[in-house]
């Protein structure tokens, strides 16, 4: 039995004990959780998206090829896409905006360079034929991510296959001042023309049609101009200081070969001596969605829209079809309703953009859908 002079002591050294083991759990706890979320966040929206170094934010816009008096020119540009991703790489803001065309829908099917940009796409019929062929050519920017790519699709011209651009797609990037961008604006840095490497394994067009971006190899060394750099869109002087997490925008080098002011598609010159291009081993996703047809049958979750009362009064009712855009994660970026009667679209689209799918892949990587949602309104 304890003694009156022992009781405290006791009840003292295991309220000690508690509050040592009390602290110390916690904090072993954080530590394995900690290190699971790094075991398990190996991969970023940034790095999904296919993006080098600390990108910040992307604007994509495309331009349709025209002809006009035997010369090609770009038309009026178009924002495709907007993307915004905080210092970690996580997406932030998304947002996607329904072009024009690409009414065929069929098998698609991809071919990359060794760097995992896509060089190739051919159409299939049902049947197994080929419905069309498109290649892509690209020019980089000084931490290795495209900033044009030239879309030409195949044609057939006096039994002879070429490829004549029918789109030109801009990206522009900006990024976050990190050490990786501070070292591509060091005094004397140089951006190595990578955009070569892809137009090599795409297939040569024929001179006697419009062309895709040639690739044209000279042995003399032709040096490679600086990046421009510009600092919340203002021009950044040599030598200037400055401060990280700035927002930062590299351009590619310009010439006055290379003038996309000027609405033409120009040569793009490799350089024998020129340095590798950075490393890219990111797999990169289709610039536009994967054509999907009817998703109804693949949705996760699918909820019904809400009859609107003035739509119920006018008794108006059918189908109504909805193009959509999924992201990668299976979430709807985009719904416009394009058929139907006027009063049910609206509920139609924003019961689309409730809408979730599972992820789609594409040589094993998830990619973006476009796609038709149909909701039959009836009494």
């Amino acid at each position: 039995m304890l003694t009156r002079t022992r009781l405290p002591l006791l009840l003292l050294l295991l309220t000690a004990t508690c509050t040592i083991t009390a602290a110390r759990t916690p904090s072993a706890l954080r530590l394995m959780l900690a290190r699971a979320a790094d075991a398990d966040s190996t991969e970023t929206d940034r790095d999904r998206d296919g993006l080098n170094g600390p990108v910040r934010r992307v604007r994509t816009e495309t331009a349709k090829v025209l002809v006009k008096e035997g010369k090609i020119v770009e038309g009026p540009r178009v924002v495709l896409e907007t993307a915004t991703y905080d210092m970690k790489g996580a997406k932030i803001d998304n947002a996607y905006f329904l072009a024009a065309g690409g009414a065929l829908t069929g098998k698609e099917v991809y071919k990359y360079d060794d760097k995992g940009n896509i060089i190739e796409m051919t159409l299939f019929n049902a049947d197994g034929s080929v419905m069309s062929k498109e290649v892509y050519q690209y020019e980089f920017d000084a931490m290795g991510n495209w900033t044009k790519m030239v879309t030409s699709v195949a044609i057939l011209d006096g039994g002879k296959l070429t490829y004549e651009p029918t789109e030109v797609t801009y990206r522009a990037i900006s990024y976050y001042l990190g050490e990786s961008v501070a070292k591509k604006l060091q005094p004397g840095t140089t951006t190595a023309p990578a955009q070569a490497a892809a137009a090599e394994s795409s297939p040569a067009p024929s001179p006697t049609q419009p062309q895709a971006p040639a690739v044209v190899k000279t042995s003399a060394a032709v040096p490679a101009p600086a990046p421009a750099v510009k600092l919340n869109n203002a021009p950044v002087p040599p030598g200037t200081s400055l401060k990280a997490g700035a927002n930062v925008t590299l351009s590619a080098p310009t010439s006055a070969a290379n003038n996309s002011a000027s609405g033409t598609v120009a040569a793009v010159v490799k350089t024998d001596d020129s340095p590798p291009p950075p490393p890219a081993n990111v797999y990169r996703a289709p610039v536009k969605p994967v054509s999907g047809g009817v998703l109804n049958g693949r949705a996760v979750i699918l909820p019904a829209p809400e009859y609107p009362e003035p739509a119920k009064r006018m008794r108006a009712s059918g189908l109504v079809a909805v193009e959509v855009v999924v992201d990668v994660t299976g979430r709807v970026i985009s719904a416009k309703a394009t058929s139907g009667h006027t009063t049910l679209r609206e509920a139609a689209e924003r019961a689309a953009m409730r809408a979730r799918f599972s992820p789609t892949l594409l040589s094993g990587q998830p990619v973006k859908v476009a796609g038709i949602i149909n909701y039959n309104f009836a009494f």
